[in-house]
């Protein structure tokens, strides 16, 4: 886990830092090529540029997106952006993560992405990639 990150964890409450430390770790062990870094104040992974999956804090929880994840047709993903093809869960204890669907969804992030990198250039319009 990059420093930044480890910072950003370090700033939780206890209860989620220990499911942003889970988190992170395991992104970082199934998705070994991708860059991470903080971007937008949140620990993000991106694949050739491209925002794949990420968390943050937020009122309901600890919010895991995939900007793709709208595609991946997981019916416990359900929290879906309105205007984007993500898709999100919340986690509240660190046993409210299942190593098993986790691992899937991380699968599936590689395997389907939408352009988020060139979205500016599009004007807002997004391409499926994969």
């Amino acid at each position: 886990m990059i420093e930044e990150i480890k910072i950003y964890n370090q700033k939780q409450a206890l209860d989620d830092q220990v499911i942003c430390d889970q988190l992170a770790k395991i992104i970082d062990n199934e998705l070994t090529e991708a860059e991470s870094k903080i971007w937008h104040a949140h620990p993000v992974w991106f694949l050739d540029g491209n925002p794949i999956v990420g968390y943050s804090k937020q009122k309901r929880g600890i919010r895991l997106m995939f900007w793709s994840g709208a595609d991946f047709d997981e019916e416990k993903l359900n929290i879906k952006g309105a205007k984007f093809m993500d898709a999100s869960i919340f986690y509240n204890t660190i046993s409210d993560i299942e190593f098993d669907d986790l691992i899937l969804w991380l699968k599936k992030s590689r395997e389907i992405q939408w352009d988020y990198k060139n979205i500016m250039k599009r004007k807002g319009q997004l391409v499926k990639l994969h």
